[in-house]
């Protein structure tokens, strides 16, 4: 190792992880755990003292970290973006486990909002911003823009019915999956099946001797040039100049690569690149994911066929042929190694999908078993179609007659939704390897604020006249006094203008100040909870 570790001359100074974590809950109000001070130590937020079993580190340099945002993020967010802030409706307190909860980790979803905001509008509790309850149990809600289907996951743990719509068949496969009540045994049979299927299906290739050959080779390459946890210690400290050692240390690494590929006969590109699954995809990714697709298709239970379809999507949006920092948003296509300053080491592509695929089945299993200790017997059901137009009655009564009796009886009661927000996320490319892979038909024209129209006057004026139709179209099915919530970041204050066409009036707004955004952009940044009621 280059790089010389320090030991604290302030021996009183020194905490273990424990001790360590004690101290930062009682600092900061919230549970810190040994696991969240290993993860500082991990990324170079504080130094290592000590070996593994007696790891130590200061409380000085932890009372620093911790002092440094602790409360800083409400005054700089209410600084630039006003005090009117809820800052309740931040749930900062909640940790990534917990707004990812059970079925809301199914799968990968860009720009979904997170669970605690949806409850916090339908459950029964008031408080000081939430003055009245809108909705309880046995009402019924919609969700014109179900996307990844939180609306109603949430709606069936609290007991409340929900209908959704979304033009994208891929959101409404999502959604009604994470909903469906499952043969848990029939899942773990027909993935053990296919496990084992792609196991023998990678021992005629010489992948698998390959992959185990480079980590090999990668591991001791980055023990010797980009030590955990000093490189990163250092890295944040700005002692090393990241941008020339990375590059330097990648082009060095790389020759290594390229040999082993030669050796072993590794064909990486396909041959063609007409499709995203051409493009974004190394050759034996590609077999392996057209392999367990055929697989799949011989599964008879159709809700077993759907959920396992959607852990196979989840696994191949994983195995892009990408870096780590471009996962989210691609850029180009990559086929070699290169340095990662995510992980601040040497990192590569993947070449095969079975650790993925095993760890996603193990994960959708866990958390369905969770979900079904959480359902209530309510109905859930999400519709494929354009929400500007769809019959919702008729529709959910040809697939489900009994939601379809009690939508005639009882009415829907209101809508909670997140809208597309003008030219911001293209909602069917993000999903475009399922759409190549299952044949489902695209409507990216009819996407109501799609990326490619902008953020024009005459496409602010179409987002406008969209939603607008959209929520003149709901209310032929909803009650007298239904109460409508959309969350929007409504930078261009369209929605008063959505609610006159819509002949609503804006009866209230709840601004949120949003702390975990997936963009790079990091900048205060804030939406609104419009409530809307009829005129």
């Amino acid at each position: 190792m280059y790089i010389k570790q320090e030991n604290s001359n302030k021996i009183n100074d020194l905490l273990s992880i424990k001790a360590a974590s004690q101290w930062a809950s009682g600092f900061t109000g919230k549970n810190v755990t040994p696991s969240n001070i290993s993860y500082l130590i991990q990324y170079g937020r504080i130094r290592k003292i000590g070996e593994n079993g007696s790891t130590q580190v200061s409380l000085t340099e932890l009372q620093n970290y911790y002092s440094s945002y602790n409360n800083s993020r409400e005054i700089n967010f209410k600084k630039h973006l006003g005090e009117d802030l809820n800052w309740a409706l931040s749930f900062e307190q909640y940790k990534e486990a917990e707004t990812t909860k059970h079925i809301h980790r199914l799968h990968p979803y860009k720009g979904k909002f997170i669970p605690q905001l949806v409850e916090y509008f339908l459950d029964s509790h008031t408080d000081r911003f939430k003055k009245e309850r809108y909705f309880k149990k046995g009402d019924i809600i919609l969700d014109p823009f179900a996307g990844s289907g939180t609306t109603l996951s949430q709606a069936c743990e609290l007991g409340i019915h929900a209908a959704g719509v979304d033009i994208s068949a891929f959101n409404a496969l999502i959604s009604n999956c994470k909903i469906t009540e499952y043969n848990i045994a029939d899942i773990q049979a027909q993935t053990d099946r296919i496990t084992k299927a792609l196991k023998i299906f990678l021992s005629d290739s010489h992948v698998v001797e390959f992959e185990e050959k480079l980590l090999q080779t990668l591991n001791e390459f980055n023990g010797r040039y980009f030590p955990v946890p000093e490189y990163k210690y250092r890295l944040a400290r700005g002692e090393i100049n990241e941008k020339e050692y990375g590059a330097k240390k990648e082009k060095e690494f790389l020759a290594i690569y390229n040999d082993l590929v030669k050796r072993h006969c590794i064909k990486l590109r396909q041959e063609k690149c007409d499709s995203f699954l051409d493009k974004w995809y190394l050759q034996h990714i590609r077999e392996e994911i057209e392999f367990v697709f055929g697989e799949i298709k011989k599964i008879e239970n159709i809700n077993t066929k759907n959920i396992v379809s959607v852990i196979l999507s989840r696994t191949i949006r994983s195995c892009r042929a990408t870096t780590h920092a471009d996962l989210a948003t691609l850029v180009e296509p990559v086929a070699t190694t290169y340095y990662c300053a995510k992980h601040g080491k040497i990192c590569k592509p993947l070449f095969s999908i079975l650790k993925w695929w095993e760890s996603y089945t193990k994960d959708t299993i866990s958390r369905l078993m969770q979900f079904d200790k959480l359902r209530t017997p309510t109905f859930q059901l999400c519709l494929t179609g354009d929400s500007r137009t769809i019959d919702i009655f008729e529709e959910i009564k040809k697939q489900n007659a009994d939601f379809g009796r009690l939508l005639e009886r009882q009415k829907i009661k209101g809508i909670f939704s997140s809208p597309p927000y003008v030219g911001l996320i293209d909602y069917h490319e993000q999903h475009a390897y399922a759409y190549d892979l299952f044949g489902f038909e695209r409507k990216d024209k009819s996407e109501i604020g799609a990326l490619f129209k902008g953020k024009t006057k005459a496409a602010r004026e179409s987002y406008i006249q969209g939603i607008s139709d959209v929520l003149n179209n709901c209310k032929r099915f909803l009650a007298e006094n239904y109460d409508i919530f959309l969350v929007a970041n409504d930078k261009y204050n369209m929605y008063p203008t959505i609610a006159e066409k819509a002949e609503m009036r804006i009866v209230n707004q709840f601004r949120r100040p949003v702390l975990n955004r997936t963009e790079k952009d990091k900048t205060a940044y804030s939406e609104t909870i419009f409530h809307l009621k009829r005129r």
